[in-house]
């Protein structure tokens, strides 16, 4: 077992107002391109997080579904933290996803970026194999208690095991470092419960699933942690502003690029389409984990083909 950080005076101030700060608005969930020997394309990645620092996002997210954190190897995990941690303005936040094989390495990775300076840390349930809801539930403490470090659930059902709302809701209410959910489930009815449960509490909401942005803003969440926003910022930093000013008539426009895009992405495995947009860009992402079939390189043919026309039309939209 790791043994258990104890915080200095100093960190334990840090740590308590970390906790009573809400993160808000953008942050983009970062793609993680790959030399040809597995290992960080660390220049490419460098250029990536430094695109979407200028383009104005409130914050990265790196080790999420978006970074295809599978597989990626851990030590290729802890060079992106550290890269991304030395780019990263203080005034933007660095939440660091620790989803891993084994307990041990969840752990590890939450040491790495609690050094590094992350802002908090985003705790996906357990893959591959099926748990109960309280095994997830005494997961989700052991972490957040040995790491003393602000964490977020993160619901990802299409991948690992799913969070029911009962049991998230229970570990914000409980736990001293538990915080907020990132909630990638698509299930509409999560964010009026999560919304309703926090009663005024400094729980951060972050919605995973682009399709829902403004849904979750209209729900009082606090934002979204966005694989779109990776390639596209521009489109989802005009949605949550529009929201944020009162101008909703703009922000259900721009919500249905968000919807025509997502739709393309849909017809590839996550988050491949992602990775075809990066290079449409001009970010060398290296190759897929798999082979493509002849049907699969028609797809990403086509959508490349398509990519361009809508780029257009999401400037066009943001600067009107």
């Amino acid at each position: 077992m790791v043994a258990e950080f104890e915080p200095t005076s100093n960190q334990q101030s840090a740590i308590e107002s970390v906790i009573l700060f809400a993160m808000n608005g953008v942050i983009a969930a970062v793609a993680t391109p790959l030399a040809a020997n597995g290992t960080l394309n660390v220049a490419t990645f460098e250029r990536l997080v430094d695109f979407l620092i200028e383009s104005g996002v409130d914050g990265l997210c790196l080790g999420g579904a978006t970074s295809e954190y599978p597989n990626v190897a851990i030590a290729e995990r802890h060079v992106a933290i550290s890269a991304a941690a030395r780019r990263l303005p203080l005034d933007r936040a660095l939440l660091v996803a620790i989803g891993a094989p084994t307990f041990r390495q969840v752990l590890e990775l939450g040491e790495g970026a609690r050094g590094a300076g992350s802002r908090a840390v985003l705790l996906p349930m357990p893959m591959f194999f099926r748990y109960d809801q309280h095994d997830l539930e005494a997961f989700a403490i052991e972490v957040s208690r040995t790491l003393h470090i602000p964490l977020l659930l993160y619901d990802l059902p299409d991948f690992t095991n799913a969070l029911e709302p009962v049991t998230g809701i229970r570990l914000l209410e409980n736990e001293e470092f538990i915080v907020g959910i990132k909630d990638s489930s698509g299930v509409v009815e999560n964010l009026a419960c999560y919304a309703q449960a926090r009663e005024g509490r400094s729980w951060t909401l972050l919605v995973g699933n682009d399709r829902l942005l403004l849904d979750g803003l209209k729900a009082g969440w606090n934002g979204t942690v966005s694989g779109i926003a990776c390639f596209c910022p521009s489109l989802l930093l005009a949605i949550h502003r529009s929201f944020a000013r009162g101008d909703s008539e703009r922000a259900a426009h721009l919500q249905t690029l968000v919807n025509d895009v997502a739709q393309q992405l849909d017809t590839l495995p996550t988050p491949w389409g992602i990775r075809v947009a990066l290079e449409v860009l001009g970010f060398d992402m290296g190759a897929f984990p798999w082979p493509l079939s002849p049907h699969r390189r028609d797809q990403v043919g086509r959508f490349r083909e398509w990519l361009p026309g809508w780029l257009d039309r999401v400037q066009a939209s943001v600067k009107g």
